[in-house]
């Protein structure tokens, strides 16, 4: 079912530019403090607008509506009633306010508008709610960057600390790009493989790959493992897959080679060309002598 959600909006979005805007794809926040999810349209487009929420491997969850012609807007669900939600109607807006966050709180946010039979999603924007019980929720650590060559293979690990939740995970990777179309790149789920308990505590140490081969300039950017157990989502800093620069001192050397050839081939073509001369002169001296004598010896 998740899936098909996400097969959903990526088809959505991608089929057509989106005429609703969301600022950042991914924000880092802590519990407590307060975030303002923005987003913007088209003033002639849409008549309906909305807000989904998404945690992963869960179906979305209508947040908000509003009609772009009536101030009023409504919530829905566990969002009705509730005052830390609130939105920000005015001059083509459509954020989404939410004040004393909860870990709850962590998951993708979607703007969508809505006009006859149109739907349009938003590029959808990740919360990473992290609590200071650092005990309940698992702590996620990535490498900050991986240097490669095109055509190399690269692995990318995500170490997962699971804390005292030994429920069942969920590991997912995203890139993040230049490219617009955002992502889930690879899912894996599982409980106990490629884990390693801590002795004396309940603490699960795991660790979870993701190859990349024949490494191309297509997957240059910044890859995040998240990780979703006992209804908490997680995300690392991110992992940064860039290109290495080629050596300047291979550049100069062979800079420096060019340019004595150069100066080589200027100095040959010189001395040819003055050799050339010399020969012509000498050539022409002779030929005159030559000519002097036939004349000497005529007048005789």
């Amino acid at each position: 079912r998740f899936l098909v959600v996400f097969c959903f909006c990526f088809f959505t979005i991608g089929d057509d530019v989106s005429f609703v805007h969301q600022e950042e794809r991914f924000v880092f926040v802590k519990a407590g403090d307060d975030l303002s999810l923005q987003c913007s349209y088209e003033p002639d487009v849409g008549t309906r607008f909305y807000w989904y929420k998404q945690i992963l491997g869960q179906k979305l969850r209508l947040i908000s509506s509003f009609y772009k012609y009536n101030s009023d807007y409504t919530f829905y669900g566990e969002f009705n009633n509730n005052p830390r939600f609130k939105l920000d109607t005015e001059n083509h807006k459509n954020h989404l306010n939410i004040s004393d966050l909860h870990i709850s709180d962590s998951g993708t946010y979607y703007c969508a508008s809505s006009f006859a039979y149109n739907f349009d999603i938003g590029e959808g924007t990740t919360v990473s709610v992290e609590g200071s019980d650092v005990n309940v929720q698992a702590l996620v650590h990535q490498s900050e960057s991986e240097s490669v060559h095109p055509g190399d293979s690269v692995t990318l690990n995500c170490t997962v600390h699971t804390g005292t939740c030994d429920g069942e995970r969920s590991v997912y990777w995203f890139k993040k790009s230049e490219d617009p179309q955002p992502g889930i790149i690879y899912t894996h789920g599982g409980t106990n493989d490629q884990c390693e308990r801590k002795p004396d505590t309940q603490t699960h140490t795991c660790v979870y790959n993701l190859p990349i081969l024949d490494v191309n300039h297509t997957h240059a950017g910044t890859y995040y493992c998240a990780v979703a157990s006992c209804g908490h989502i997680t995300i690392g800093n991110g992992t940064k897959v860039d290109f290495e620069k080629e050596s300047l001192v291979l550049v100069y050397f062979l800079s420096g080679a060019l340019g004595f050839t150069t100066i080589l081939i200027v100095l040959l073509s010189f001395s040819v060309y003055k050799m050339k001369s010399k020969n012509n002169i000498q050539f022409s001296v002779d030929q005159s002598a030559v000519q002097k004598t036939k004349t000497f010896k005529s007048n005789k």
